[in-house]
């Protein structure tokens, strides 16, 4: 018999977050979280959405031991903006049995509906920056960090339990030092003499920081009708930049910017971290800094990030401007392979970029829905 625990105490949120390193530990694609930084996530007086989101973590044991988990949260900004009233589940995990999943969702759905929601999502975190979808192609390939990943019974149980497709979000790998097409070139610098725009690229940390605000701006305004995305507010943006910017590697940022010297559009790509990540085990400490530092140092293969363009500026073939300029530092800088960010499928202007460049597929995750 499974039973359904909340958590309530630190000992809860840590089980909580621990439970994945024992389901996943023969798993060699599974790429384990820093538990500082899930604790951080999850926790009400660290995570400035709890400004605006309420939620709700539950544990499910069966014989003594805990065999699944999963998060319920309820954006009320991202629920005004979309004007429905709908939970997100995410932080979902569970063993390969249909009592575990069912108790879970059953239990999270049931959460939704005494706050008043008429249907459920996800996964789906706090916010765009959290991790979405869950995998349904791509099972044993290498995620990125912020990508999802799971065992291939996961969606085949949410099907079971009446959940559908919402939404997809695709992933492409490609050699990151391919030559930047001819045509591309030519395009690009008609696009920068039209409208007086420059790319501006750094070599050190601490010259990108000025621009944080900027980016995060364009990011919110770029994003704005993107699935589920509901704008960064400025105490967000300022845990973001505390929490991500350190890792950024200078050379593997590119802004376009206009006359009034606003950042009109981005690209920000990382090295891959997740071997790191692995071999941190969860930990900083004593030896996670030293994985992260060595693979932030020495890279051959890139995880895209951040990129968008402005509203007022879409359409005009600026996204073309950051991604040639990342194209050629991958070049100078050795690396052979470039994975893209999660992208939705629907999001033509995102996806389409990479027709003009050699690609493969990669990953595909999916948001579910269930009214």
């Amino acid at each position: 018999m499974v039973t359904i625990k909340k958590v309530t105490t630190k000992k809860e949120l840590k089980q909580f977050v621990r439970f994945p390193f024992s389901l996943y530990a023969t798993d060699p694609c599974w790429v384990p979280p820093l538990i500082s930084d899930e604790i951080k996530t999850l926790s009400r007086n660290i995570n400035p959405s709890f400004d605006f989101c309420e939620a709700v973590y539950f544990l499910a044991f069966k014989d003594g031991q805990v065999v699944g988990r999963v998060a319920g949260i309820i954006n009320h900004k991202a629920n005004e903006r979309w004007k429905n009233k709908l939970t997100r589940f995410d932080w979902l995990d569970f063993t390969d049995d249909d009592e575990v999943s069912r108790t879970l969702l059953d239990t999270v759905e049931a959460w939704g509906k005494s706050k008043g929601m008429f249907g459920i999502h996800g996964p789906m975190g706090f916010t765009d920056l959290d991790s979405e979808g869950m995998l349904v192609e791509g099972f044993g390939k290498l995620p990125s960090i912020v990508a999802k990943y799971n065992y291939p019974y996961y969606p085949v149980h949410l099907e079971k339990h009446g959940y559908v497709k919402s939404v997809d979000w695709l992933q492409h790998r490609f050699p990151a030092s391919q030559p930047v097409p001819e045509k591309v070139e030519r395009i690009n610098t008609l696009i920068s003499r039209k409208y007086n725009l420059r790319t501006q690229e750094f070599t050190r940390s601490k010259d990108v920081l000025p621009y944080a605000a900027k980016m995060f701006d364009t990011i919110n305004k770029s994003f704005i009708d993107l699935y589920g995305y509901t704008e960064l507010s400025p105490k967000q943006i300022a845990y973001y930049v505390k929490a991500y910017f350190p890792f950024v590697r200078p050379e593997l940022v590119c802004f376009i910017i206009d006359e009034k010297d606003d950042v009109i559009g981005l690209g920000l790509s990382m090295p891959t971290l997740s071997r790191a990540f692995q071999k941190a085990k969860g930990k900083l400490f004593p030896f996670g800094w030293f994985h992260i530092l060595q693979a932030l140092r020495k890279y051959d293969t890139i995880d895209l990030y951040f990129n968008g363009v402005h509203p007022d500026w879409q359409h005009r073939g600026i996204h073309s401007l950051y991604y040639v300029a990342m194209n050629k530092a991958y070049i100078r800088r050795g690396v052979k392979i470039a994975i893209s960010t999660p992208q939705l499928e629907e999001n033509i202007n995102a996806v389409g970029i990479w027709d003009n460049y050699e690609k493969e597929f990669y990953m595909r995750t999916r948001c579910y829905i269930k009214n």
